[in-house]
Formats: structure tokens, C-alpha cells, sequence
């Protein structure tokens, strides 16, 4: 051949790429840490010890009564702080493995660090376990329902900051309803029209008017105050046997559950709105994310304008679930009123509504996490009653202060970076 034969170098394989390793988080192994070097110190370490604490578990009322335990305070706490020690070791592991173990382990941790608290609180005493639990969940109810309203309207776009006038209304005609009718069960079904009346107020400016949505939301909780303020002072002052009085629902035990220790006077003795309460997170966590109407609600509060491109009616899907989630919140100002068995009185909701906006942040938009959120604060507000009742050696004004204290670290990101809908607050103009 006369021409040169030309020969080709083999290319080099290319060298495969590695995934970019996402960042280490230490947030939360810090964090565990601190708080079980506290306990294994303070509750297990530093205390006198020789006393012990006691722990009753049944009930009056239940069934198989389980004779109350007793332990020593300071023994007992300090094997607790070094379980939770270990957890917080199990943390760190997971952290520089990147690895995730999911909620059970800081839910556990916090059991076992609330049991060493409880040790050290109650030496020499006896705490009743059940009610404690059983008065936390009921003290959630409001939190619950006023976070699930938080849910419908955020993540369809709408900052819903009138939670707290909506409980507040809620309460109101429950308790005018109920009285004037001798029928607890009557404002129950009333509170949710209150309720929606002011979702109704909310998504007009918010959507129609485009007023910003959270000076609407202050707006509307000053109106709702002064409104049932007024009418407290004319209308129900003036003949509280008739609009304004104690009208309580009744605790409807459910056959055999209701007798089961611990889990039965908890969860199964309760009023119809906890019922409710159950029904309402179950059906919203499904329909949320395993349905049609979850998927139209979530893709309005991410990106209305891709929404609308499918035919979805974007405000008008804003205002039928901003008025949903106003009847919910009402609903859940029946708990003050007809379901605590108290007549109404001024401000009675006490900044419930942003205590359940927090829970409606810590729980990252999602059903399930702001219940867990709002049993936090619930058992956090009823853990500082429990303890003034049997004495303790921590200054009532502290425990006072334990819920406001958990708002605060659970809204300060203390839980890890949140990510709310991206329209949220943004009106949609086509």
C-alpha cells in the first residue's frame, strides 16, 4: 500500500464522577448533647439522692388497676442521662456517616430525657403519669386544629395569621350557641361558621384586594378582640343564664379501648372534638399527599402559574381552602368554650392561635409533624400545671414559661432548615 496506514490511540476511559456528599448537619448531635450532659449533671450527679419518685399509672376508672411504681429519684435519673448519652453518641455516628435514623431517635431521646426530669421534679412525690399524658393531649386540641388550618392555607399560598381571631371566634358563638340552645353539641357545629367567616374576611383582601396577608391576619385578630369584647360586656354580661353559660360536652368512653392502661383514659376517654381532632389529621395527612385534591392544592401554593397553565382555578382554589382552613381553626375554639366546660370570657384563647402557627413550622407544613409539634406544647403546658399541683423545687414562673420557651427554640430553626410553600404570601395575578 502506498499510502500510510494512520493508526488511532484508544481514548482513555473516562473517570466515572463521583456524587457531590451532601453537607454534615452537627445541629442535632450538639444539641442532644448538651441536653443529656444536663441531665446526667443536674438530674443524676448533683442531687442528694436517698429520696424517690413515684409514678401512678392507673386511674379510678380503669379496668386492671397496675399499682404505682416507685424508684429511686437520683439512681433512676442518672441511668437515664447516660441512656440518653448514648443516643446522642448514636447521633454523632450517624451525622459523620451520613446516615439518617429518622424521628424515632430524638422522640426516644426525649422521652427518656423528660423521665429524668421527671425523677428529679417529682423526689419525695407522686406524679400521675396518665392524667399528665392525658391532660397534654387535651391541652393540644386547639394547637392541633389551629395548625391543621395553618396547613390548608399555606400551602395553597395564603399566611394565615388570623388562626388565634378564628379560634377566638370560634369559641365565641360555641359558647353563645351552646348556652342559648342548652345543647353543647349545637356549638360545636356552630363553631366552624365563625370560624369560616373570618377565612372568608382573610382570602377577600388577600386575594381580591391583594392586601398583604399578614397585616390582614393582625388586623383580623384585633378586629375579632374587639368585637367579642364588646359583646361580652353588652350581650353576655347582661344575661350570662342565657347566652353565657357552662355548657360542657359530655367524655364519651369507647367500650373496651377506654379500659386499656395507660393508652385507653389517654386516647379513648375523651370528648367528641378529640374524635374530631383524630379524624381531621388522619383525612388531611391522606387526602394531602395521596389524592387529587392534595396534588391541585400543593402544585397552587408551589407555582400557581404552572397550575393554571393545567386548567387548575388557582384563587379560586385559594379561597375554598382559606375558608376550610378558617372552619377548622373554629372548630377548634370550641375546645375553650363547650369542650373544657367553661362560660367565655375576654381573650380567653391566650395566644393559642401563634403558639399552633409555630407548630405548623416545626412540623415543616405536614400534618403528621405539626400533631406531634402541637403534643409537644400540649404536654410542655400541662407538664408546668401537673408540677405546681404536687410542688416542686423549680420556680412556678419558669414553668409558666416552658411553652413559650419551645416556641421559641422551635421557630428560631433549632429543628433544622424549613422550606415553606414558595408562593406563600404571594397573590396570584393572571
Amino acid at each position: 500500500m502506498s499510502a500510510a496506514t494512520t493508526t488511532r490511540t484508544p481514548a482513555a476511559p473516562a473517570e466515572p464522577r463521583t456524587a457531590a456528599l451532601p453537607p454534615i448537619s452537627w445541629k442535632l448531635p450538639i444539641a442532644l448533647t448538651v441536653l443529656a450532659l444536663g441531665a446526667l449533671l443536674f438530674f443524676g450527679i448533683l442531687p442528694a439522692g436517698g429520696k424517690t419518685t413515684t409514678f401512678r399509672i392507673s386511674t379510678a376508672s380503669d379496668l386492671i388497676q397496675i399499682d404505682p411504681i416507685t424508684v429511686g429519684s437520683k439512681s433512676t435519673a442518672l441511668v437515664l442521662g447516660i441512656l440518653a448519652l448514648a443516643l446522642a453518641g448514636l447521633a454523632w455516628w450517624a451525622a459523620a456517616a451520613r446516615r439518617k435514623l429518622g424521628w424515632w431517635l430524638p422522640a426516644l431521646f426525649g422521652v427518656l430525657w423528660v423521665l429524668a426530669f421527671l425523677c428529679w421534679a417529682g423526689e419525695g412525690k407522686t406524679i400521675p403519669l396518665t392524667g399528665l399524658l392525658s391532660g397534654a393531649l387535651f391541652l393540644s386540641v386547639p394547637l392541633v386544629f389551629g395548625s391543621m388550618s395553618g396547613i390548608l392555607c399555606e400551602r395553597v399560598g395564603i399566611i394565615n395569621i388570623a388562626i388565634e381571631g378564628q379560634l377566638l371566634a370560634g369559641a365565641f358563638l360555641a359558647a353563645v350557641v351552646a348556652s342559648s340552645t342548652g345543647n353543647p353539641y349545637a356549638g360545636l357545629v356552630a363553631a366552624p361558621i365563625a370560624g369560616a367567616l373570618v377565612g372568608l374576611l382573610l382570602v377577600i383582601f388577600a386575594v381580591r384586594y391583594w392586601v398583604d396577608q399578614i397585616i390582614v391576619g393582625v388586623v383580623l385578630n384585633v378586629l375579632v378582640i374587639g368585637v367579642t369584647n364588646y359583646l361580652f360586656s353588652t350581650v353576655l354580661t347582661a344575661d350570662p343564664a342565657t347566652w353565657n353559660r357552662r355548657t360542657p360536652l359530655p367524655v364519651l368512653p369507647i367500650p373496651g379501648l377506654s379500659d386499656i392502661p395507660i393508652i385507653g383514659p389517654v386516647l379513648f376517654r375523651q370528648t367528641l372534638l378529640v374524635y374530631l381532632m383524630y379524624i381531621t389529621v388522619a383525612v388531611l395527612q391522606v387526602y394531602l399527599f395521596r389524592s387529587r385534591w392534595g396534588l391541585r392544592l400543593r402544585a397552587v401554593g408551589e407555582h400557581p402559574k404552572a397550575a393554571d397553565t393545567v386548567g387548575i382555578k388557582v384563587n379560586r382554589t385559594r379561597v375554598k381552602n382559606a375558608i376550610l382552613g378558617g372552619a377548622v381553626a373554629g372548630l377548634g375554639g370550641s375546645f375553650f368554650t363547650v369542650a373544657a366546660g367553661l362560660a367565655f370570657g375576654r381573650e380567653m384563647t391566650g395566644g393559642k392561635g401563634y403558639i399552633a402557627l409555630a407548630a405548623m413550622i416545626l412540623g415543616r407544613w405536614n400534618p403528621l409533624g405539626a400533631l406531634a409539634a402541637a403534643l409537644l406544647f400540649g404536654f410542655s403546658d400541662n407538664l408546668q400545671t401537673v408540677l405546681g399541683i404536687v410542688g416542686t423545687p423549680i420556680p412556678s414562673q419558669l414553668m409558666l414559661m416552658t411553652p413559650y420557651v419551645v416556641t421559641i427554640f422551635a421557630v428560631a430553626g433549632f429543628v433544622g432548615r424549613v422550606r415553606p410553600p414558595a408562593s406563600e404570601g404571594i397573590p396570584y395575578k393572571k
